[in-house]
């Protein structure tokens, strides 16, 4: 069974709306070794509308972008991509996959499948999941800025506090911190 890890940008106030990063060549460097390390993506249909927007554009050549966000789009093109929606069933983009099962027989399916694990990068789906007790690892992209607005990271609350174990925090040249948490059980 592979790990299912939340990874995502956040700055200092817990604001997760993805404008408010630093997304420069060196960001998404961090976010394609995350990529390559795991076997499929996880996210919930906003997050995949807005990237399914985007970055098949980038990956044809279409738009101009530095080396190193065209592999994170090349790259991206070529995982799968799993998504949860309970609204739109159609998922065009290649290597796209609709989870129709209920969200934790679903989940808990995609993890025993996947033994190099799944990468979730969708904020609100994070919050369902965890509620669900389905998230093992956090891997935060925390960048030195305050938002002052939303959203944020679990704004819909859980039901208990998360205990997390430190496993690395390495500083970036941009000013992001990359923090691995494991949960504790």
């Amino acid at each position: 069974m592979g790990l299912l890890t939340f990874s995502i940008n956040v700055t200092l106030d817990g604001c997760v709306d993805h404008q408010e990063g630093i997304a420069d060549n060196e960001t998404h460097a961090f976010f394609t070794r995350l990529m390559d390390e795991g076997g499929a993506m996880l996210w919930g249909r906003v997050t995949y509308e807005m990237m399914e927007s985007y970055w098949p554009a980038v990956a044809r050549g279409d738009v101009e972008a530095s080396p190193a966000i065209r592999e994170w789009a090349v790259k991206l093109e070529a995982k799968p991509k799993y998504v949860v929606s309970s609204t739109r069933k159609d998922f065009p983009w290649t290597n796209s996959h609709h989870i129709t099962d209920d969200l934790r027989t679903g989940v808990q399916r995609l993890k025993d499948a996947t033994p190099a694990g799944v990468l979730l990068v969708s904020g609100k789906l994070a919050t369902e999941l965890d509620r669900l007790d389905l998230i093992d690892e956090y891997k935060l992209l925390v960048h030195p800025r305050i938002a002052g607005h939303g959203p944020t990271l679990y704004q819909g609350g859980l039901p208990s506090t998360r205990r997390l174990a430190l496993v690395s925090a390495k500083p970036l040249r941009n000013g992001t911190v990359a923090m691995h948490y494991r949960r504790e059980r």
